[in-house]
């Protein structure tokens, strides 16, 4: 007999290519089927059968307060009695500006887009019109969204099909993305001493979440720092999952490094459908009506995501050190505490962890760039995967992905998760 979930995934095969809006939520790298969500509130989500689980991907970061949070579902509600979009200037989006702005001195301007890709085209597009040069500096694994020219070597659902990048991409646009090795400033100095004058920007996750949680080593973002300095170019920090997670001010106040532009998403939204991307308001300026540098993006700053960001920041800005310590504390016991259950059944294992986001690899070596969590034994991390549903806790479906945490997950949440993984990492 089809469960309710499959009878789903079978119609959305026949509407939708492999029944999914995003690869990932496809299940292809750990198997079995994907459950179809029929409603979330605080740490669990429901499917369509009835099962519950505990919810540790977070709609893939941006629940940091759980879901239906009170004060965010209550702004939406208003918000959305008032019209759901208007395609026109609202009190909302500066707002919320002036929240972000408080929380991340290195934006002196900011512009709303509807998607974390958005908000990374339109910075690279703003890094190469303000520099005039051509080429951009990305690294391996680092997931900066689906644009054509970060589509290389980007980690994430890329590399859970394992691909190496995708189809439709002309060479002559890729050859202008050069890709290099995470925690490896001397690849970057080559770089520029290959293309002298030449390199627009640097962009970085600077806590990797796109090929597992992969860590910066010491000096290796103020030496990114100095580098684009040195050279002319202009450094962009990616905090579409690290910005409001990691510290209130995002990596860039954990780690002391000041970038020329940030690019935000997920938390910033409220869990709607948001990013933003800001910085030095010279290099802003550089954008229309006010510069030569066009990006648009009509139902940017909609008033229903805007009400939502600006209710879950109010709370994390209130809150700060309750939430962020809660936060560690939690996320710790759930990390350390499977990884001491692998070593106890002999298993192979190397936890990564920065705040409230952490990956467990099954390697037994260092997870310090994407070749060494290639090293992964990513079938037994399927196993895992699907042991861990069986007993009701819902991990990113991917050995290249981070899980999240969320203040709505307690010590009956740990206790739980514990005991799962005791009887998963059997299977």
């Amino acid at each position: 007999m089809l469960t309710r979930s499959r009878e789903l995934q079978l119609r959305a095969e026949s509407l939708l290519p492999g029944g999914v809006d995003s690869p990932v939520r496809a299940f292809r790298s750990v198997g079995g089927d994907p459950p179809f969500v029929a409603r979330a509130a605080g740490a669990y989500l429901w499917d369509e059968d009835g099962n519950r689980y505990l919810d540790m991907f977070g709609s893939w970061g941006p629940m940091i307060l759980g879901h239906a949070f009170p004060a965010a579902v209550e702004a939406i509600q208003a918000a959305a009695a008032r019209g759901a979009s208007f395609g026109a200037s609202h009190a909302g989006e500066g707002d919320l500006a002036e929240l972000v702005m408080q929380c991340f001195p290195s934006v002196e301007r900011l512009r709303f887009t509807s998607s974390g890709t958005e908000a990374c085209m339109s910075a690279v597009r703003l890094a190469r019109g303000f520099t005039g040069r051509k080429f951009v500096v990305k690294f391996e694994g680092c997931y900066h969204g689906h644009s054509d020219a970060m589509l290389v070597k980007a980690g994430s659902g890329v590399a859970t099909l394992g691909i190496p990048g995708s189809a439709g991409i002309p060479e002559e646009t890729a050859q202008h993305t050069l890709a290099l090795p995470y925690n490896d400033l001397a690849a970057v100095e080559a770089a520029f001493d290959a293309y002298p004058g030449q390199i627009a920007c640097i962009i970085v996750e600077p806590v990797v979440g796109n090929a597992g949680t992969i860590a910066p080593g010491p000096g290796y973002l103020q030496g990114l720092r100095k580098l684009a300095t040195e050279h002319g170019a202009l450094l962009i920090v990616d905090e579409v999952m690290t910005g409001f997670r990691l510290s209130l001010g995002g990596a860039q106040e954990l780690y002391g490094v000041r970038p020329d532009l940030t690019t935000l998403g997920k938390i910033i939204g409220g869990g709607l459908p948001c990013g933003a991307f800001g910085g030095r308001k010279d290099v802003m300026e550089f954008l229309a009506p006010l510069g030569p540098v066009y990006q648009a993006g009509t139902l940017s700053g909609n008033p229903l995501a805007m009400a939502a960001g600006i209710a879950t920041l109010k709370h994390l800005m209130a809150h700060r050190e309750a939430v962020y310590a809660g936060l560690e504390a939690t996320s710790a016991a759930i990390a350390d505490g499977v990884a001491a259950l692998a070593r106890e059944a002999g298993i192979a294992m190397t936890t990564n962890r920065v705040g409230s986001m952490f990956t467990w690899f099954f390697t037994d070596e260092p997870v310090e760039d994407f070749a060494s969590a290639a090293t992964s034994d990513t079938e037994r991390f399927g196993r895992f995967h699907r042991a861990m549903m069986d007993a009701g806790v819902w991990l990113p479906p991917s050995q290249y992905e981070a899980a999240f945490v969320s203040t709505a997950i307690g010590v009956g949440e740990v206790e739980m998760l514990l005991a799962a993984a005791r009887g998963a990492l059997r299977a």
